[in-house]
C-alpha cells in the first residue's frame, strides 16, 4: 500500500453531473472511472484540466490536497512526498517542463525606460515600427562601389542570414518528445508568422519538408536522423551542446515512444531507447567543435548559418567566446528555467543559472573582445510575455526563443507529466488516440495569434522608447533599470537602479 498522498483532490457536483462520461473518455491518466457514477481516483490526478475543460455542465473542480502537515520551513510537504516516492521505488525522480522553484525572476525586477520630452515617443499605430531582424554573422563595415551606370552596389560579401519578421523563434522540441501534430502546428505557425521552428534532436518528418525555409534542424550527440538531406532541409543548422533544463545531461526518449514513424525519422530500430549522451563523441575541445561547424557548412555549401546551443552555466561567457571564435554564426543560450520533456528533478531544480545573467555576461564578453558582430545571440529559458522579450533584447539578444509559452498556447496546462507520454492534450505523447486530439490547423492559428499579439505589444514598447526598430533596442541596456536588485546583480546585468537618470 503506497504511503504517498494524492497531490490533488477531484470534486464532482453530482447534482449537475449528467453522467455523460466525457470526463472518463478524456482522462488519459486513468483518474476518472465510471461506477454507476463518475468516481475519481485522486492519486492519479495530475491537474491537466482536460476533464474540467470538456465537462458540459462545469461540474468538476480540482483543488490542491492541503494536508495538515506539521509546519516546517525546511521539510516542506513536497520534500516529504519526494522522499516517500523514492523510498517506495528506489528511482530517480523524473519531471517535465521548467524549474518551478521560487528563485528570483530577474525579468520582474527590470523596468523599461520611456521617452517623453527631449526624445519624444512615437505613435506605433500611425508610424512604421520595424520588428524584422536577421540572424547570422554581420560584417564590421559595409563597402560599396559604383557600376558602369553609376549605380551604387554593395561590394562587401555578406555571410548567410536568416530573416525573422518577429524576433521570436519556437524552441527545439523533438519529434518523439512531442507529437507530429504539434510539430506540424509549430511549422505552420512559423511560416505564417515569418519566423522559425526548431526540430529538436529527433530528425525531421517528411511531412515537414515543405516548411524548410522556416525550420532549424538540430545536430545532437545522438545524430538522430542527421543526413546531408536533413541538413539542407532547413534555414539554419543548430549544434546542441547543452539544454537549460538539464545542463550536463543528455537526451533520452524511452523505447515505448519509438514507433514506426519515429523509427524512420530518427533512423533507429522500433522500440529502442534513443539516447543522446551529454558529450558529443567527436567534440572534446573548441577545435573539435570548429571542425564540426565547418563540416556542416561544407555539407550545406556555406548557404546556412550554423548555431551552437549551450546551457547557461557560470562560465557561459568564456564558452560563448570560444564558440564564436570556432566559427559559429549564432550562439543560443538556454537558462535554467527552460522547459524539457523529461529531466531528473534534482538537475532541473539545482543546476544552471538564470538566462538574464547569462545573456548579459555573454553579450558583454563578446563586446569586450570586439567579436559581437561575428555572431547573433538567441536566448531561451522561460520567456513568458512581450515584456520579457523586450528586456532580453535590451540586454543583448538578437531574438528570443519560446517553448513552454508555445505549448501553453496550444493547450498545455503545465502539469509536468510530459515524460509519461500520457499528455491529455495530444502534445507530449505518441499515443494515436491522444495525438489526434490536437488539431494542427487550430493550434497553428493560436500560435500565430500569440506572436501577432506580442508583436503589437513590442511595437507599443518601442514607441514608448522613441525608436522605430527592434535593432535600435538590441543591447541598449541604458533603457533598463533595476528595482529591488542588489548592487552586484545590477553590475552583472549592466543596468542602473530605478530612479537614476542619465
Amino acid at each position: 500500500m503506497s504511503q504517498i498522498p494524492p497531490e490533488f483532490i477531484v470534486k464532482i457536483d453530482y447534482d449537475r453531473c449528467r453522467r455523460c462520461k466525457r470526463c472518463v473518455m478524456n482522462c488519459s491518466f486513468g483518474c476518472m472511472q465510471f461506477k454507476d457514477r463518475v468516481v475519481p481516483d485522486h492519486k492519479k490526478c495530475v491537474a491537466c484540466h482536460r476533464c474540467t475543460t470538456f465537462c458540459p455542465e462545469s461540474a468538476i473542480s480540482i483543488t490542491k490536497n492541503e494536508l495538515a502537515y506539521k509546519d516546517s520551513a525546511n521539510w516542506l510537504p513536497e520534500t516529504r512526498q519526494n522522499i516517500l516516492k523514492q523510498a517506495e521505488t528506489g528511482g530517480i525522480l523524473l519531471t517535465g517542463m521548467g524549474n518551478p522553484r521560487p528563485y528570483q525572476i530577474l525579468w520582474d525586477h527590470m523596468l523599461i525606460d520611456a521617452c517623453q520630452v527631449t526624445n519624444p515617443s512615437i505613435d506605433p499605430l500611425r508610424e512604421p515600427m520595424e520588428l524584422r531582424t536577421f540572424l547570422g554573422r554581420k560584417p564590421n563595415r559595409l563597402e560599396f562601389t559604383r557600376d558602369g551606370n553609376d549605380e551604387i552596389e554593395l561590394s562587401t560579401e555578406l555571410q548567410p542570414q536568416v530573416k525573422l519578421d518577429v524576433p521570436i523563434v519556437f524552441a527545439a522540441m523533438s519529434y518523439g518528445a512531442i507529437s507530429l501534430n504539434a510539430h506540424r502546428a509549430l511549422a505552420m505557425a512559423a511560416k505564417n508568422s515569418g519566423t522559425l521552428m526548431n526540430t529538436g534532436e529527433g530528425g525531421i518528418h517528411k511531412d515537414l519538408h515543405s516548411y524548410a525555409d522556416n525550420i532549424i534542424v538540430q545536430v545532437a550527440s545522438g545524430r538522430f536522423g542527421v543526413t546531408s538531406e536533413y541538413l539542407n532541409t532547413s534555414a539554419m543548422v543548430e549544434i546542441k551542446i547543452g539544454q537549460g533544463a538539464k545542463p550536463g545531461i543528455g537526451g533520452h526518449l524511452p523505447g515505448e515512444k519509438v514507433g514506426d514513424e519515429i523509427s524512420k525519422t530518427r533512423m533507429i530500430p522500433v522500440g529502442t531507447d534513443a539516447l543522446s549522451p551529454a558529450p558529443h563523441h567527436d567534440i572534446y575541445s573548441i577545435e573539435d567543435l570548429s571542425q564540426l561547424i565547418y563540416a556542416i557548412k561544407e555539407a550545406t555549401d556555406y548557404t546556412k548559418p550554423v548555431s551552437v546551443k549551450i546551457s547557461a552555466v557560470h562560465n557561459v561567457a568564456a564558452i560563448a567566446s570560444g564558440i564564436v571564435r570556432a566559427g559559429a554564426d549564432v550562439v543560443t543560450i538556454d537558462g535554467f528555467r527552460g522547459g524539457t520533456g523529461a529531466a531528473p528533478m534534482v538537475i532541473r531544480d539545482n543546476v544552471g543559472i538564470p538566462i538574464e545573467l547569462a545573456l548579459a555576461a555573454v553579450d558583454q564578453r563578446l563586446r569586450d573582445e570586439g567579436i559581437r558582430n561575428n555572431a547573433s545571440i538567441l536566448c531561451a529559458g522561460s520567456i513568458r510575455n512581450s515584456g520579457d522579450v523586450a528586456k532580453a533584447i535590451a540586454l543583448g539578444a538578437d531574438a528570443v526563443i519560446i517553448g513552454t509559452a508555445a505549448l501553453v498556447a496550444m493547450g498545455c496546462r503545465v502539469c509536468q507529466k510530459c515524460y509519461t507520454g500520457n499528455c491529455a492534450w495530444g502534445i507530449a505523447t505518441q499515443k494515436p488516440e491522444l495525438v489526434r486530439r490536437l488539431d494542427p490547423q487550430v493550434s497553428a492559428e493560436r500560435l500565430s495569434n500569440l506572436l501577432t499579439a506580442w508583436g503589437h505589444e513590442l511595437q507599443e514598447i518601442l514607441g514608448s522608447l522613441g525608436v522605430n526598430s527592434i535593432e535600435s533596442l538590441r543591447g541598449s541596456r541604458e533603457r533598463l533599470r533595476g528595482i529591488d536588485l542588489d548592487e552586484q546583480t545590477l553590475e552583472l546585468l549592466g543596468i542602473k537602479p530605478a530612479g537614476i537618470g542619465q
